[in-house]
């Protein structure tokens, strides 16, 4: 019976894993050099989520889980503290596979504009390139370092845990959160041949800020109180905002049309403090790494003028 309920715990951290995921595309690719007036790339990047605030909630999360099933008939905020902590764990920053397909754009000089479908969210972007060249490998201008600043938009929304299937926990919690992200990455890279026609060396900061909205609307959840006293949970609906600081490392390596694209990105985020049923306070922080593989394509380049 106890390997079957760690059994349960393990399957029911895998889909929590995979499908309470409700976070920005932090995954960073680009280089300093932007997309030629003109031209576009289209590429597609799987990465994943390692975040130390989530994955200190682990036990907890599976273990409440398993409870809140088995006692379904008689269920009190102190039988689903735990659980309730660690979903806004998961869906703040959740432990995962995510990919990404994207399309870029060279619309003038020095400016590209790009849109992202990242699991689920719809992510829109711009760069400006204010440092090096901005010929193709046809039409080379001089050599030297690029460097560009951008300005990423998303939105996302999350409802836990009914897309887990559990029926029983979204009567309970009926938990939901959505999320709107603004990220500016500065970026530098050095060229890999002529206007990066191999491929180049990119590195650079990021910044992001995330603006949160989350609630409860529990159904049968109650509280104790002394003398056997018993009060229904009410409704529950917060915001909350942060920042988060980063570094990045990235490579294009490949020739003039196709590319491997890996990269790493490193942020370091004090998540605030999060209210449970406004009855109950909790903080999270931590570090989030996240590791990518890609492919990049690029069209248009091949005309010289």
């Amino acid at each position: 019976m106890r390997k079957i309920i760690y059994l349960y715990q393990f399957g029911l951290l895998v889909l929590v894993a995979l499908v309470t995921g409700c976070s920005t595309s932090r995954t960073i690719t680009a280089s300093g050099k932007v997309t030629p007036q003109g031209k576009f790339k289209l590429g597609y990047n799987s990465a994943f989520n390692i975040a130390t605030a989530p994955l200190a909630e682990i036990d907890d999360v599976t273990r409440a889980a398993v409870n809140a099933i088995k006692n379904r008939d008689s269920l009190y905020l102190e039988d689903v503290q735990p659980l309730t902590e660690g979903l806004l764990a998961y869906s703040l920053d959740p432990v995962g596979t995510s990919s990404e397909f994207y399309l870029r754009y060279g619309l003038v000089p020095r400016v590209d504009v790009g849109y992202k479908y990242a699991s689920g969210a719809h992510v829109f972007d711009a760069m400006y390139q204010f440092l090096g060249a901005t010929g193709t490998p046809a039409n080379p201008g001089p050599t030297g370092l690029y460097g560009s600043i951008g300005l990423q938009y998303s939105g996302q929304n999350s409802n836990l845990p009914s897309k887990l299937g559990l029926s029983a926990l979204s009567s309970i919690l009926n938990y939901e959160l959505s999320r709107k992200d603004i990220l500016i990455p500065l970026v530098f890279s050095h060229s890999l041949g002529p206007e990066e026609e191999i491929g180049n060396i990119s590195w650079g900061l990021v910044y992001s800020h995330s603006f949160i909205k989350y609630g409860f609307a529990p159904g049968k959840l109650f509280r104790k109180y002394a003398d056997n006293v018993v009060e229904k949970v009410n409704p529950f609906m917060n915001k909350e905002n942060y920042a988060s600081y980063g570094a990045f490392l990235n490579a294009k390596l490949g020739y003039k049309y196709a590319y491997v694209v890996p990269a790493i990105s490193i942020y370091y985020q004090n998540y605030g403090n999060y209210e449970i049923f406004g009855l109950q306070s909790r903080n999270y922080k931590g570090v989030t790494i996240v590791p990518s593989l890609g492919l990049q394509f690029n069209l248009g380049y091949d005309k010289k003028r």
